[in-house]
């Protein structure tokens, strides 16, 4: 890559293009964000030239908890260093997605969990058609894995591709921000941190594929997952898969979820229980929405919630759900709550009727 890299991302067309993104969402009633729209022009023409003449400086990171998938802690960059972390990660998806593995499905545009978990099965049938019951699963989770990630290794990564220094100087510069919080890692706020974590991994499907010539793999995020012919097959390969992971991105897997196993127990993966021939929902994923439904009634009537936000929240978990087997489920779901049903189009609303009849907040 030559200079002309830099030139993209402060490409004036390119910037608006980020700025215009990162107003998706809630995120244009962020306060930094509404000063920076008072005046956006000129705001965004300031950031533009600061980044053209050197002067930029990254401003730190704000720090709060997320709840779901689990607790844990966010550093999330301010809004300005939001809108450059997006003008580059443009430009970087433009040089690094062809790049990777067609069966790499994390932040990748049209790929996803679910498409994931639809490779998984189509990988699961076609390796039992090949190798009959003797095939076998291997599942590797990479422990603390966004925590563990070695900015040094990535930053030598980075070099491999591009060669614009002023590109590398500005991608140094936000990666090794991350100093103020922890010596290896990358902020989990940071927008640019979901497409360093597929160039870093990336390492490893580029040797589980070119080097093991592995058929049956497929990765989303820190999630893998590979199919072979028998369990000393499934050994071999583990164990190399490990060593590589350690040596080369001084990565370690998670005991407990990395194993071996049978073609035909199905694997836990992705937000699915994948078998041949059929998907089941995790049990935690049923945990959740049977008590966030229990709870939206008593939100709703305390004014808490609006029905509005109850039922982007039940039908974007519908969405999932309907990608497995779940039809009893959620009929068993309505019955328990008699408030929600399914309209003519097959989504969920909230019965406003049923929600404020007599006793419905005693019977939570």
């Amino acid at each position: 890559m030559s200079e002309t890299l830099f030139t993209k991302i402060v490409d004036i067309e390119n910037m608006e293009k980020a700025y215009k993104k990162s107003l998706k969402g809630g995120e244009k009633y962020n306060k930094e964000a509404m000063i920076f729209s008072l005046n956006s022009t000129y705001n965004l023409y300031r950031l533009r030239q600061s980044l053209i003449d050197g002067t930029y400086e990254f401003e730190g990171y704000i720090h709060f908890k997320v709840y779901e998938p689990k607790e844990r802690i966010v550093d999330a960059p301010h809004y300005r260093d939001k809108i450059v972390q997006l003008s580059i990660n443009n430009i970087l998806k433009e040089i690094y997605n062809p790049c990777f593995i067609y069966d790499s499905y994390a932040c990748i545009d049209n790929k996803g969990t679910h498409k994931a978990v639809e490779r998984i099965s189509y990988f699961m049938r076609k390796a039992a058609w090949e190798y009959g019951d003797k095939a076998f699963i291997i599942k590797i989770d990479i422990k603390k894995f966004f925590y563990s990630i070695d900015r040094e290794i990535l930053k030598k990564i980075l070099t491999k591709k591009i060669k614009c220094k002023k590109t590398l100087n500005l991608l140094f510069k936000i990666i090794d921000s991350a100093d103020v919080i922890d010596p290896l890692g990358l902020p989990l706020g940071n927008t640019l941190s979901q497409i360093c974590a597929n160039i870093y991994m990336n390492e490893l499907d580029q040797y589980c594929k070119r080097k093991l010539g592995l058929h049956y793999y497929v990765r989303y995020a820190d999630d893998v997952v590979v199919i072979v012919k028998n369990k000393d097959e499934a050994q071999r390969v583990l164990g190399l898969a490990k060593d590589f992971l350690k040596e080369e991105l001084h990565l370690n897997t998670n005991t407990k979820k990395t194993k071996i196993f049978p073609i035909d127990q199905g694997v836990n993966t992705v937000g699915f229980k994948t078998y041949k021939s059929h998907r089941l929902l995790r049990n935690d994923s049923k945990k959740k929405i049977k008590r966030k439904a229990k709870k939206m009634r008593r939100l709703i009537l305390e004014d808490k919630m609006t029905v509005e936000k109850a039922e982007q929240i039940l039908n974007s978990w519908l969405g999932h759900a309907r990608n497995g087997c779940s039809y009893n489920f959620i009929n068993k779901l309505l019955e328990k709550n008699d408030y929600i049903c399914l309209d003519h189009k097959g989504t969920f609303k909230v019965d406003i009727l049923k929600l404020q009849k007599e006793g419905d907040l005693d019977a939570v």
